[in-house]
């Protein structure tokens, strides 16, 4: 079994700086990573598998690495800015481009050899399946 460092307000962190763009890229350039957006992600369970679903519009798939390492599931990538027309003058830009990452621990179940993903309509979605785990039997331990 892996340990796993719990943080308290991990997620709290997470969301808050999910919710708020413009402060993730402030604690961004702070720490001296060069990430300008992360996509969001739904994570689902089945019988079967773990499915990871991030929301990746406007981003080609030959623009996105999927890694496995030591249980961590890592998705990175970028997101280029179309400058198509010179003479065209933005007004406002609400749209995120450049780098972004997400990394997800994957359980100790998992089957990383058949670890499979496809992307469709703006949906990288990653296919964990899940290893046949033995139900282990109570066991009786003397206290000496």
């Amino acid at each position: 079994m892996r340990m796993v460092r719990w943080e308290p307000f991990g997620e709290f962190d997470t969301l808050f700086t999910r919710l708020v763009p413009s402060l993730r890229r402030l604690q961004l350039e702070g720490s001296g990573k060069k990430l300008d957006w992360a996509p969001s992600a739904d994570i689902s369970e089945t019988d079967k598998e773990f499915v990871i679903r991030a929301e990746l519009p406007a981003v080609n798939k030959e623009d996105v690495q999927v890694t496995l390492d030591d249980g961590m599931l890592t998705i990175k990538g970028e997101r280029k800015q179309h400058k198509d027309d010179k003479n065209e003058k933005f007004h406002r830009v609400e749209s995120f481009y450049g780098s972004f990452e997400r990394s997800f621990s994957l359980p100790d179940n998992t089957n990383a050899d058949t670890i499979r993903c496809e992307s469709k309509d703006g949906i990288l979605t990653v296919h964990i399946p899940k290893t046949e785990t033995p139900k282990q039997k109570a066991k009786q331990i003397t206290v000496q």
